[in-house]
């Protein structure tokens, strides 16, 4: 089983920026899809942001032109680099791998965006 841990989160004012770091163990596949979602209180949790391989990206429109998800070379590790930050964008915020029959989901990161 795949084990995610993500860091980076904390408390930013609104034009902010944060860059979350999803780290992966146990058998990361270069074929797999990882990815950034979120949850706000009181509402469901949201995909924000995928990446299979290197190069197939894909974002919620409500981050597209402010987030950007990269991974490393050797699949160890992904991040969210996160710009123009808004209170709307506070939340939890998960990292997942999906690989065939495998969904792992890290613990998550707070992040909290001020006005």
């Amino acid at each position: 089983q795949v084990q995610l841990v993500e860091s980076g989160g904390g408390l930013v004012q609104a034009g902010g920026s944060l860059k979350l770091t999803c780290s992966a163990s146990g058998g990361v596949s270069s074929l797999s899809t990882m990815g950034w979602y979120r949850q706000a209180p009181g509402k469901e949790r949201e995909l924000v942001a995928t990446v299979t391989g290197h190069t197939t990206k894909n974002y919620a429109d409500s981050v597209k032109g402010r987030f950007t998800i990269s991974r490393t070379t050797n699949w160890s590790a992904i991040f969210l680099q996160m710009n123009s930050l808004k209170p709307e964008d506070t939340a939890v915020y998960y990292c997942n791998y999906r690989r065939l029959t495998v969904d792992s989901w890290g613990q998550g990161t707070q992040v909290t965006v001020s006005s």
